[in-house]
C-alpha cells in the first residue's frame, strides 16, 4: 500500500496521527482531543482536528481493513434507529459471531430493498461465504434472502439469540450521544465506516483472555496501526 503523505501540514505527522487515533479510539469530542493535545503542549484547534479526521480517517481505515484476517462465516445482522439532521434514519450493521464489524450502512428506509443492499455488499466485499445469517424478526431480511436464494442460511430469532449484534450497537450509541447526534447522512456514514475499522483493530475483548495474551494482542494492534499510518519522507524511507 502507498504510504500516507502529510505534506503541507504545519504540524508533524506524529501529532496528526495521535490526534486521529484519540478521536476514533475513544469516545471523545473534537474539543476533548484539543484539550488532551494542549496538555501535551500542542496548541491545535478542534476545527483543525476535525479536518484531520475527515482527511486521514478513511485512508487509515482502508489500510487497517486490508490487514485484517478473514472474519467467520456466522453473520449477525440488525438495524437501529437514529436521528440524523432531524430525520429518522436506520443504521444497518453486520457483525460476525466474534464481534468483528463486517459492514455499516446508513439508509433512510427499513424495508426489503435496504436489507438487500446490506446483504449484497456483504457478499461482494467479504472474503468468506456465509455459513449462517442470524437476524431479528424483521420480515425484510427473509424477503431479501429469498431473492438471493440464501433462505436456507437464515436464522430468524428473538432479541436474546441475536445479542452479538445488539450489544455491538452500544459503542455507536455512546458516540452518538458524545457528538450530540450525527449531522448528515454522509458524515455519519464516513465516521461509522472509519470507526468500525479502528474498533475491529483494538477490540481485544480483554475480559476473555489472560494478562500475557492481552499484552500480546495490544502489541499486535499497535503494530497494525503504525503500519497503517506509515508515511514517507524523501530520502529517509518509511516512518
Amino acid at each position: 500500500m502507498k504510504p500516507l503523505s502529510f505534506k503541507r501540514h504545519r504540524f508533524p505527522a506524529d501529532v496528526i496521527r495521535h490526534a486521529v487515533w484519540l478521536y476514533f479510539r475513544f469516545s471523545l469530542s473534537f474539543r476533548d482531543v484539543e484539550e488532551l493535545m494542549a496538555q501535551r503542549g500542542i496548541d491545535v484547534t478542534y476545527e483543525t482536528i476535525r479536518c484531520w479526521t475527515i482527511k486521514f480517517g478513511p485512508l487509515i481505515a482502508r489500510r487497517l481493513k486490508k490487514r485484517r484476517g478473514s472474519p467467520t462465516g456466522r453473520w449477525h445482522l440488525d438495524e437501529m434507529v437514529c436521528k440524523i439532521g432531524g430525520r429518522r434514519m436506520y443504521l444497518w450493521r453486520a457483525v460476525d459471531d466474534e464481534g468483528e464489524v463486517l459492514d455499516v450502512i446508513v439508509q433512510r428506509r427499513r424495508d426489503t430493498e435496504a436489507a438487500l443492499k446490506l446483504i449484497r455488499r456483504l457478499l461482494r466485499n467479504q472474503p468468506v461465504e456465509p455459513e449462517t445469517i442470524t437476524t431479528d424478526g424483521l420480515a425484510s431480511y427473509g424477503a431479501a434472502l429469498e431473492q438471493l436464494e440464501l433462505r436456507h442460511l437464515h436464522r430468524p430469532s428473538r432479541l436474546r439469540d441475536n445479542n452479538r449484534v445488539e450489544n455491538s450497537h452500544l459503542p455507536i450509541r455512546r458516540r452518538e450521544r458524545q457528538q450530540q447526534r450525527f449531522k448528515t447522512q454522509a458524515s455519519a456514514q464516513r465516521f461509522l465506516t472509519t470507526n468500525a475499522a479502528i474498533y475491529n483493530t483494538f477490540n481485544i475483548q480483554r475480559h476473555l483472555i489472560s494478562r500475557s495474551t492481552l499484552r500480546r494482542f495490544r502489541a499486535d494492534a499497535d503494530a497494525a496501526w503504525m503500519a497503517a499510518v506509515a508515511c514517507y519522507f524523501a530520502g529517509k524511507g518509511y516512518f
